[in-house]
């Protein structure tokens, strides 16, 4: 008797988890897909990037390092010493 139970409760709460996905599934994928729609929208109806925008071909530079004086000399870096090849 105990394992008729067991089974008619087991069938039971799956086919209620079965209703429920059907109905509530479609609704979180509705909720989901339509916000993702919405941040699209937003992002290709804002006018401030579309004016950032630079023709094709165009070059900037945005950042130019601090220009830093060099620390020593040529003459002061050493001797230079010629290599011969000895055979």
């Amino acid at each position: 008797m105990g394992i008729i139970k067991f089974l008619f409760i087991t069938i039971l709460v799956l086919w209620l988890i079965r209703l429920i996905l059907r109905v509530v599934f479609p609704m979180v994928l509705r909720s989901v897909f339509g916000k993702m729609q919405q941040q699209a929208q937003a992002q290709q109806g804002r006018p401030e990037e579309q004016s950032y925008r630079k023709p094709e071909g165009s070059i900037s530079i945005d950042y130019v390092p601090p220009s830093q004086p060099r620390k020593g000399n040529a003459d002061k870096l050493g001797d230079f010493v010629d290599y011969e090849e000895l055979k």
